[in-house]
C-alpha cells in the first residue's frame, strides 16, 4: 500500500517554506502531494503540466493535488488517475491547514471502506516555530495536538532563538511526545521524510528512554516476576500547564494478543477522546519478532511486524500520551482486564 505523510503544524510555523523545499528536491520525484491551494507555496515556476483542474505534475517529477473538498476524495481521485495510468506516485504528503487537528485525517485513512485498501499511514511530520511555540503550546489546544501526533518534530526559525532556549524547547517537546523525533529545518530531506515506520518508533523510543534513564539506571524495585508491569518512572512526563502526561508502560514477559488487543480496543473507546497517542512494541506469545501497535484516540491501527528487537532488553513498552488521565487510571485499567499483580505508580 502507498504510505501517506501528513505534514502539520500551527499557523506560521514554517510548514509551507519546508514544503517548497521537499518539493524541490530529486527524492520527491516519485511523490503526490496534496495542499490546500497552489498558490500558497509558490508552485508557479515548477508547473510543467496541469493534468486536471485539481492536479498537476512538477519538473521535479513531483505530482500536486489541491484539497477543494474532503481529504478523502482527493485521494480516491489520485488513485483514480494511477489506476488510469495517468500518473504514478509511490507516496503521498499532505498539509493541513495551520488550525487542523491531524486525527480526522488518520481517521479516514483507517476507516475509509475503499481508501484502506490502497494507503496506509506513513507518519506524522510537525513543524514547531521554536520562536513562538511556549505561548502556543499554552493557549492553543491544536498546538499541542499536532506535535502530540508527530512522529517527527521539525523545529523552524531556530537562527532566531536565544542560546539555551532551543535545548529548553526540546525538553518541553519531550514531555509532551516523548516518541517522537526532533530534528531541525537543516536536516537532510532524506533525514526529514525517510525512514517513518514502527522501527522508527522503536529506535526513537529506545534513546528516550536511554537519554532519560542513563545505561546504568537502576530499575529495582520497578521489575516483577513474569507478566508483571510497571511505569517507567524516568520516561513519566506531565506539563503541568498543558494537562499532557505522556509516560511508559513496561509490561514483562510474553503477552496474549487477544487479551491486549481487547483491552486497548476498550480502552480507547472509552476514554479515546483523552488519549492523544499510543505507540509501543510487543513481545506477543509465539511471536519470536517484535509486533507494532499505533492507537490514535478511539482508533487502533492494524499491528505490524517488525523485523528485529531493538537494543535491550525483550519487552513490551508503550508510550501513552493523555490530557485529563493519570498514567495510574491505565495502569489500574491493565492491571484490572489481565489480572496482572505488581503494577506499581511512578516513583
Amino acid at each position: 500500500m502507498t504510505p501517506v505523510i501528513l505534514l502539520t503544524g500551527f499557523l506560521g510555523s514554517g510548514k509551507t517554506t519546508l514544503l517548497q523545499r521537499l518539493l524541490q528536491d530529486p527524492s520527491m520525484a516519485g511523490a503526490a502531494v496534496l495542499i490546500n491551494e497552489f498558490g500558497e507555496v509558490g508552485l508557479d515556476h515548477h508547473l510543467l503540466d496541469r493534468i486536471d483542474d485539481n492536479v498537476v505534475l512538477l519538473k521535479s517529477g513531483c505530482i500536486c493535488c489541491t484539497v477543494r473538498g474532503e481529504v478523502a476524495d482527493a485521494l480516491s481521485n489520485l488513485d483514480s488517475l494511477r489506476a488510469r495510468s495517468e500518473i504514478a506516485f509511490d507516496r503521498v504528503v499532505i498539509e493541513t491547514t495551520g488550525l487542523a487537528d491531524p486525527y480526522p485525517v488518520l481517521q479516514t485513512l483507517t476507516a475509509h471502506p475503499v481508501l484502506r485498501s490502497h494507503f496506509t499511514n506513513g507518519g506524522v511530520l510537525t513543524t514547531v516555530d521554536a520562536v513562538n511555540a511556549r505561548l502556543q503550546v499554552e493557549h492553543r489546544a491544536e498546538a499541542v495536538r499536532q506535535i502530540a501526533a508527530a512522529d517527527r518534530i521539525v523545529l523552524t526559525k531556530t537562527d532566531l532563538t536565544e542560546p539555551g532556549e532551543d535545548q529548553a524547547l526540546r525538553d518541553r517537546l519531550t514531555r509532551i511526545n516523548p516518541a517522537a523525533r526532533i530534528m531541525t529545518t537543516e536536516e537532510p530531506v532524506e533525514t526529514i521524510l525517510g525512514g517513518f515506520g514502527p522501527a522508527a518508533f522503536a529506535a526513537a523510543l529506545v534513546s528516550h528512554e536511554t537519554h532519560q534513564c542513563g545505561p546504568a539506571c537502576d530499575h529495582e524495585g520497578h521489575h516483577h516476576h513474569h507478566h508483571n508491569a510497571h511505569s517507567d518512572h524516568n520516561a513519566a512526563h506531565h506539563d503541568e500547564a498543558l494537562g499532557v502526561t505522556s509516560f511508559s508502560l513496561v509490561i514483562e514477559g510474553e503477552i496474549d494478543w487477544t487479551m491486549f488487543g481487547t483491552w486497548l480496543t476498550l480502552l480507547l473507546h472509552k476514554h479515546g477522546d483523552r488519549i492523544f497517542r499510543v505507540k509501543g512494541i510487543l513481545a506477543l506469545e509465539g511471536e519470536d519478532r517484535p509486533i507494532a501497535v499505533h492507537g490514535v484516540q478511539h482508533l487502533v491501527h492494524a499491528p505490524t511486524h517488525m523485523t528485529h528487537w531493538p537494543d535491550g532488553p525483550r519487552q513490551s513498552r508503550i508510550v501513552f500520551i493523555l490530557e485529563g488521565l493519570s498514567p495510574e487510571q491505565i495502569r489500574r485499567s491493565f492491571a484490572a482486564f489481565t489480572g496482572l499483580s505488581g503494577v506499581r505508580a511512578a516513583a
